[in-house]
């Protein structure tokens, strides 16, 4: 990986973070429990419950996914950021970008 790609995946993964940040405190918000005695009907009531849920699973996906850019960019700076562990040979940016924990190239993971 050339240090112009690696400055890309890092500047990438540091604006992926900034909006992850605000995402989750979002959504962290919206996962807020819903009072009992709040004064709205049954049908909303459930809606607002199912709401919650779907919710929930949005956050836990954004949580997992900031771990990895995290851990991501404590590795950027390695000399073997970006190699696969099994073959050696460069991964894609494309991957490293979507997929910012991968260790192995599409063909190594493939196997």
């Amino acid at each position: 990986m050339t240090p112009t790609e690696r400055k890309q995946v890092k500047t990438y993964l540091l604006n992926s973070r900034k909006k992850l940040d605000i995402r989750i405190g979002e959504l962290k918000e919206l996962t807020q429990p819903i009072e009992p005695d709040c004064a709205i009907g049954r049908v909303s009531r459930m809606d607002a419950i199912n709401n919650k849920s779907v919710n929930e699973a949005a956050l836990r996906t954004a949580e997992d996914k900031l771990k990895n850019i995290n851990i991501a960019l404590e590795r950027i700076d390695d000399e073997a950021f970006g190699l696969c562990i099994s073959c050696g040979e460069p991964i894609a940016i494309q991957r490293l970008v979507i997929m910012p924990e991968s260790s192995k190239c599409v063909r190594c993971a493939g196997r």
